[in-house]
């Protein structure tokens, strides 16, 4: 997954400002404690970030 996929999805789940708000400020457990923006800077890639994101805002399989 491409970076540009992932924002989309947030995005598209969370409205485009609140995902941006959301990614900066909320922790993840499944990311050891990071929010998404630290752990996308970290090196981590879009796809495990968006599986921990699904999991944290319980979206439905089809989502994954």
């Amino acid at each position: 997954m491409k970076h540009s996929e992932f924002w989309l999805r947030m995005d598209q789940h969370l409205g485009d400002t609140y995902a941006r708000s959301w990614a900066s400020s909320q922790v993840v457990g499944e990311l050891d404690g990071k929010t998404v923006d630290e752990a996308l800077a970290g090196g981590q890639s879009p796809k495990v970030v968006w599986r921990a994101v699904h999991a944290a805002l319980r979206l439905p399989p089809s989502e994954r």
